[in-house]
């Protein structure tokens, strides 16, 4: 299976090096547009409320930074291609996605937390369920291989004696073909980051059966990225972002209802099916990356027993802290 992940980064290099032609990149000269990468989970909300606030540009203009762009990924594993590509400065994204790209040669360090938890494996109504021994036969749609929820799910599968090659069927899509499918009745259930269960209940198609903290407790979730070329060649600005990043955790911390707001006028989704999302999940917002250094270094072990990445990885091959000690210093 490790060739297999190895063949998917690198086929999609070649539609990443097109997705945001015409940005300035990092490699040489002052960084005057910061471009970065998120997902529409309620995970990365931090980023949103930076975003919508002006945060982002605000904060970085001292620093030369007069232009401050995202882009909008459906998950992690084709946002790593284009942070491969050299098309991203910074990524939101979950630390699984992280770790089968800097295995593949991504020149990258984890430079604060964003969340734990946070995913919910979701089945349809009538499918009865008690012990993971009844999704055997079943199929499950969640994100693709190399993800946090698809590392989490097989593994969870495996520790309960239920083979995730042969008991069921996974299939890899992206949160809104998912939503759809478990809608349509194409998949028994979905394993997916909030809100996408929060939606799901509320169209009245599927509940939550199990929460992804009773899977691996306080697992490591999402996380910030920095570039290699940013972090060597422009420390300040890392240390800004991991600032601006704190500081909008922090609000959103303290001020729920608002945050659901912004995520809303983001994403465009209802915004009290965001609240109940803020209400219902098992995740928690942070910033610390060393409270989530141990869970991310044990997914390396997990992605190497599942066939995803030729060796283990170490928490000096995926970590900075030294600019969140910074951040929290000044």
């Amino acid at each position: 299976m490790r060739p297999i992940i190895a063949v998917v980064l690198a086929v999609a290099l070649v539609a990443a090096f097109a997705f945001v032609s015409g940005c300035t990149g990092t490699d040489t000269g002052d960084v005057t547009h910061l471009r970065i990468g998120y997902q529409p989970s309620t995970h990365q909300t931090a980023h949103m409320t930076a975003m919508e606030k002006g945060w982002w540009q605000t904060d970085l203009a001292p620093l030369g930074v007069t232009q401050v762009t995202d882009y909008n990924f459906p998950t992690g594993a084709p946002e790593m291609q284009s942070m491969l590509a050299g098309d991203l400065d910074v990524a939101y994204v979950g630390s699984a996605p992280v770790i089968a790209a800097v295995s593949s040669g991504l020149d990258a360090k984890i430079v604060a937390a964003v969340q734990t938890q946070g995913s919910d494996l979701v089945l349809r109504n009538e499918i009865p369920y008690s012990t993971p021994a009844d999704l055997v036969g079943k199929k499950i749609a969640t994100f693709p291989p190399g993800t946090i929820q698809d590392t989490v799910l097989r593994t969870w599968l495996e520790e309960n004696g239920v083979d995730p090659a042969k008991d069921v069927t996974i299939v890899a899509m992206d949160p809104g073909a998912a939503t759809t499918a478990i809608s349509a009745g194409q998949v028994d259930g979905v394993f997916l980051p909030h809100p996408s269960p929060a939606v799901i209940e509320a169209e009245g198609t599927g509940r939550t059966v199990v929460q992804s903290g009773e899977m691996i407790k306080d697992h490591s979730c999402c996380v910030l990225v920095a570039s290699g070329s940013l972090i060597r060649e422009h420390p300040e600005i890392v240390e800004q972002i991991v600032k601006t990043h704190i500081n909008a955790t922090e609000y959103n911390r303290e001020h729920l209802d608002e945050a659901a707001s912004i995520y809303s006028r983001k994403t465009g989704q209802d915004v009290e099916t965001v609240k109940a999302s803020f209400r219902d999940w098992d995740g928690t917002w942070t910033t610390d990356p060393r409270v989530i250094a141990p869970s991310v270094v044990e997914y390396t072990n997990l992605q190497y027993d599942l066939g995803y990445i030729d060796r283990p990885l170490t928490e000096d091959d995926l970590f900075d802290f030294s600019f969140y000690e910074k951040a929290r210093e000044s």
